[in-house]
């Protein structure tokens, strides 16, 4: 009956060894501020976003420069003309592999942030244990007390049960390890230095997509073209230019996110480990449930038994 009394208090006492009741809710903020963004829909126009940008940096480069150079619109290469658009053009090689490798890996574990997102909210974990964990303190109590022997027994029995059976009602035998792999997969994403490099890129996609709305295009109706032989030359170009708002509102938002929860992010990686929580469940629940089975009575004659035989012999 002790153990058990242990038991309940290391329930109790488990969510504030591991700051749970801090760094759980934090927690159900990354998800939630993340929700919009994890769809195969919203993933895949980020992708797109990506291509559009490379396909008109391509054709500036390849077609635009020159055609405005050989009519002597231009008299240098189109990124030394227009010193903003040629760092954009410099570092869009970078900046492409980085932004795709880490779409390629957010997009990769969106199965694994719907399998978490599914589990019941982070800001409740922490008094899945606490509240177990009183009732099987109250209850071991009350059996080392020798007070409502059977009703104590019954509580213990049913939260034991409980505990066991409860990873199993919330999948968490598959959810909780596809969580260990997101956390992994954004520990090199979910950084501040990797945000700060991402927001400065966006920054420089911005100044260089700015010269092709307000320098470029002009530059091209001075060699005599119309938005309508833009848009037939250059069609990625003129969709770049055409489509950039919705860009900046579609990135702009998500960066943001990845920003406000890299504090979220490490407080959910300092928890123990994902794959772990089931067992944080079951463990106990079956440490209850033999405990209960060892405090029965013992087998033999009862305290009532011996009193009526001693009252007999007396007679």
């Amino acid at each position: 009956m002790w153990f058990l009394a242990v038991i309940g208090a290391a329930l109790i006492l488990m969510p504030v060894a591991f700051q749970m009741f801090q760094r759980a809710p934090q927690g159900a903020t990354m998800l939630k501020q993340f929700r919009p963004f994890m769809t195969s829909a919203r993933l895949e126009g980020y992708q797109n976003d990506i291509s559009l940008i490379g396909s008109g940096i391509n054709q500036v480069d390849t077609q635009v420069g020159p055609y405005l150079q050989a009519r002597n619109v231009i008299s240098q290469p189109v990124g030394t003309a227009y010193p903003a658009y040629g760092n954009l053009d410099r570092q869009w090689p970078a900046i492409d592999a980085k932004m795709t490798d880490l779409l390629d890996k957010v997009q990769g574990n969106l199965g694994n942030y719907q399998a978490v997102a599914a589990l019941p909210s982070f800001t409740l974990f922490p008094w899945f244990f606490v509240l177990p964990g009183i009732f099987i303190l109250g209850a071991s109590s009350a059996l080392l007390l020798g007070r409502r022997r059977t009703a104590a027994t019954a509580v213990l029995v049913a939260v034991g049960v409980g505990l066991v059976v409860a990873p199993a009602m919330f999948q968490m035998w598959s959810r909780a390890p596809k969580g260990g792999h997101m956390m992994t997969a954004f520990k090199n994403i979910e950084t501040t230095s990797n945000v700060v490099t991402i927001q400065n890129d966006f920054s420089t996609m911005a100044s260089g997509q700015g010269i092709i709305r307000l320098d470029l295009a002009p530059a091209l109706a001075k060699a005599g073209m119309t938005p309508e032989n833009i848009a037939s030359r250059f069609p990625a170009v003129a969709q770049l230019d055409r489509t950039w708002v919705h860009v900046l509102n579609d990135m702009t938002p998500m960066i943001g996110a990845m920003s406000d929860n890299v504090t979220s992010y490490h407080a959910i990686a300092a928890l123990p480990p994902f794959p772990l929580f089931p067992w944080f469940f079951v463990l106990p629940g079956l440490l209850v449930i033999g405990g209960v089975l060892i405090a029965r009575e013992p087998r033999g004659e009862t305290a009532t038994a011996v009193d009526l035989r001693q009252a007999e012999l007396a007679s």
